[in-house]
């Protein structure tokens, strides 16, 4: 077997030639960095075959596999297993391996499955029995192979699954949620585990959200994604073959295949199938402030003042875990935050909004009688329960004292849930909710008194994430939810917590819900955006920003963005004043660190700083029409907001490592500064008519399809306009408020042919 092709036979720690040659497997050294020494051989003992002829279903097909011999990599191997093939629609494809004799646990994401095979479809599929089975499916139009894989490297037991199959190219995109140094994956025996956690970005962890999709640029551009759709505790090798071996410790192996055959027709496919993304209320498209530890209602008006002194648009003031009384849900700080309900309204008569943090954990060591959120939930029974199924498992987090911690897959959490944030309304004015600690986080690893020695708690695999342990900072596996074990629906937490959190907004303001969680699944942009988590003030984390926010609009939650300066450690004027740009075209706009930090809110560094930040934001605003009809586009169709230039121009090959610049829609360039001391930028253009936004001037051929260095000063952020496009414009303002009722512009930019196009969705902007 050639390096490049080798698959882990010991994917677990503690390799040696001993434990590799008793599985059955070779064991070989290489100098190849992260190449396997234990790895299956082309005659391997292992993977299933055909057991009978394929059988045609309405939908499709379905082929019952048995095991080839007896060796086992973790014990408990499952015999036969059905593979069953739906040809939902022309351009999608579903095929589940699972267990025909016994229900195992399947994400209850409710994706359409048609009751007959689509008559039409763009692609095939292949069965092979020789001498294990091979399963491929092929785009009929190229021929090009999208999936292959031989199942003699299929292992499916009671707790290991295991996949592998070719991918036709090197150019692949998504898998999350994580740090990925590029946009563009690095294929050399990679691995990214997926099981939220609350973990600060770091390259390889495993990070709050999980999305089991990737897309593929084929050789000749056309483009496929793919999903796994599986909630369980996994991981994902990217192998130079080039290959992808998907491990996974429960569930079953349900995979989607999107055929295209561009980037955005894929991801539209992809959102008609797990849910279109909401459509964002349109003040949530201003500029946000936030800051963990602002102390007092005072610290908060000094901070709103000098902001409105410089006249920086700013629509959104946030409160996080200090304006609640001891960390509790539902109260707020009557000392601290004194006479917090009168000042939102006189936000709110200055046109901006107010949005609030809830945790999912409530303190149980109240004195009795005065915490009714507890004893209200206390008496519905709606907490996650220890694995007795019955007393609820408890925790210790930002509360005092111990805390329980809602489930929110119980239809009773959902309805006492919406009646608390419904009765909260009437005590502070929020415009939104923004839903932390979702992942599940605890502040230990499980619950009191700790996890039971079982197969659930430690499984024979734990994928490759943080400290190899399923109960590190969250619950034990073992414990009970309304869906079944934490240990398939730990992921699914906040995923599940986002919808009654979108209800409880509409039902309690009555207009456009705004909900922004930090835990995501497949599925969640119908309910919430995103933001990046507890990034740190340093150059990198700006261009890791870019990466996260191209990867969550492959995900299906294009409103996304990153804490602007950064949350962890202290900022910098030059580095803040850089992120301030950057972050101006970010959906998600909103400046935000952590609690011991120094400020950084752009108005505290002084008049040049304020003056800079004023006048990007004001282009932001100038061209919120073009961003607002973009999430229009978003929710009924399934669109990108923004987008990498290899999106656009697919078929340049030298886009498709670019991840430096990136655009709004297909119309508009942003190219930041991400290097200290930089006052210039290396800007690609793709082979089009290019303008430079400031002075219209347009870009001469002579810089087409190559780098050019852009100059870059402190005060400028590099911003192009494509040619072929009109992007509706407004006369800005310091909120949207007043921003709406200013006059409309277009911005026209004519192509080769001297033609252009756009449109503009226009409504009142936060009626349901």
């Amino acid at each position: 077997v050639p390096v490049q092709k080798r698959i882990d036979c010991h994917p677990q720690l503690g390799a040696s030639k001993e434990a590799c040659e008793a599985k059955g497997c070779i064991w070989c050294s290489t100098k190849v960095y992260n190449a396997p020494w234990c790895y299956f051989s082309e005659d391997s003992p292992y993977g299933y075959s055909l057991n009978g002829q394929p059988q045609k279903t309405a939908k499709g097909w379905r082929l019952m596999l048995q095991k080839r011999t007896t060796m086992s990599l973790f014990g408990n191997d499952i015999s036969p297993v059905a593979l069953d093939v739906e040809f939902q629609t022309k351009d999608r494809l579903r095929f589940k391996i699972y267990d025909p004799n016994s229900q195992r646990f399947e994400v209850p994401l409710k994706i359409e499955s048609p009751s007959i095979a689509a008559a039409a479809t763009s692609y095939d599929i292949e069965f092979i029995n020789h001498p294990s089975f091979q399963f491929k499916i092929i785009r009929k139009s190229t021929g090009t192979v999208l999936w292959d894989a031989s199942l003699e490297e299929l292992i499916f037991s009671k707790q290991y699954l295991q996949i592998a199959t070719t991918v036709p190219s090197t150019s692949v995109y998504g898998f999350g949620e994580h740090e990925h140094p590029s946009f563009k994956h690095n294929m050399n025996f990679v691995t990214y585990g997926m099981f939220s956690r609350d973990q600060p970005p770091a390259p390889f962890s495993n990070l709050y959200g999980v999305h089991p999709f990737y897309m593929c640029i084929e050789r000749d551009s056309n483009t496929h994604g793919i999903l796994l759709l599986n909630s369980n505790a996994q991981d994902v090798t990217l192998s130079p073959n080039p290959s992808l071996t998907f491990r996974t410790t429960g569930g079953i192996l349900d995979f989607y295949v999107f055929l295209g055959p561009t980037p955005e027709k894929v991801v539209q496919q992809y959102t008609q199938a797990i849910g279109r993304p909401h459509f964002p209320p349109y003040w949530s498209l201003g500029f946000q402030l936030s800051r963990y530890g602002y102390g007092s209602i005072d610290v908060v008006k000094k901070t709103v003042d000098r902001m409105w002194q410089y006249k920086i648009p700013y629509d959104v003031q946030y409160g996080d875990i200090d304006y609640m009384e001891r960390n509790l849900d539902f109260t707020y700080d009557k000392e601290k935050y004194a006479g917090l309900p009168e000042y939102i309204q006189q936000l709110k008569k200055e046109g901006m909004h107010y949005v609030i943090i809830l945790d999912p954990f409530l303190s149980k060591d109240e004195a009795p009688g005065t915490y009714r959120p507890y004893e209200l939930g206390q008496e519905m029974g709606i907490w996650v329960n220890n694995s007795d199924g019955i007393t609820p498992a408890v925790g210790k987090v930002w509360p005092p004292g111990n805390s329980v911690f809602p489930d929110y897959t119980n239809p009773r959490t959902v309805e006492w849930w919406i009646q608390m944030c419904v009765e909260f309304r009437n005590v502070l004015n929020y415009d939104g909710i923004w839903i932390d600690m979702n992942e599940p986080a605890n502040l230990g690893t499980g619950q009191y008194p700790g996890c039971a020695a079982n197969d659930l708690n430690y499984p024979p695999y734990v994928p490759r994430i943080s400290d190899y342990s399923l109960a590190e900072k969250t619950l034990c596996p073992d414990s009970k939810t309304y869906l079944g074990n934490h240990y398939d629906t730990h992921s699914l937490f906040g995923w599940s917590e986002a919808p009654p959190t979108f209800l409880a907004v509409q039902k309690a303001t009555g207009k456009r819900a705004f909900v922004l969680s930090r835990s995501t699944f497949v599925g969640s942009g119908k309910y919430t955006g995103h933001w990046l988590g507890d990034n740190y003030s340093r150059w990198k984390d700006m261009h890791m920003s870019i990466i996260g926010m191209l990867e969550f609009n492959l995900f299906g939650i294009p409103y996304i963005g990153a804490d602007i300066c950064g949350f962890l450690l202290d900022t910098t004027y030059e580095l803040c004043l850089r992120w301030m740009q950057l972050g101006s075209f970010y959906p998600f706009s909103r400046n935000h660190n952590g609690e011991g930090q120094t400020e950084q809110d752009p108005a505290v560094f002084g008049a040049e700083f304020a003056e800079i930040s004023r006048s990007t934001l004001l282009i932001r605003y100038t061209l919120l029409p073009y961003l607002y009809t973009l999430f229009f586009h978003s929710h009924v169709y399934g669109n990108t907001v923004v987008r990498g230039l290899m999106h656009e121009f697919t078929a340049d090959q030298q886009t498709h490592g670019i991840d430096t610049a990136f655009l709004w829609g297909p119309a508009f360039m942003i190219a930041p500064v991400l290097q200290e001391g930089a006052r210039s930028v290396d800007v690609y253009f793709p082979e089009a008519s290019w303008f430079d936004y400031y002075t219209g001037d347009k870009v001469p051929v002579s810089w087409h399809r190559r780098f050019v260095s852009v100059d870059a000063p402190l005060d400028k952020i590099p911003l192009f306009l494509r040619g072929g496009y009109i992007l509706p414009t407004q006369a800005p303002a310091t909120t949207t408020t007043l921003s709406r009722l200013n006059p409309f512009g277009l911005i026209i930019a004519l192509n080769e042919r001297g033609e252009a196009s756009g449109s503009l969705f226009w409504d009142d902007g936060d009626s349901i």
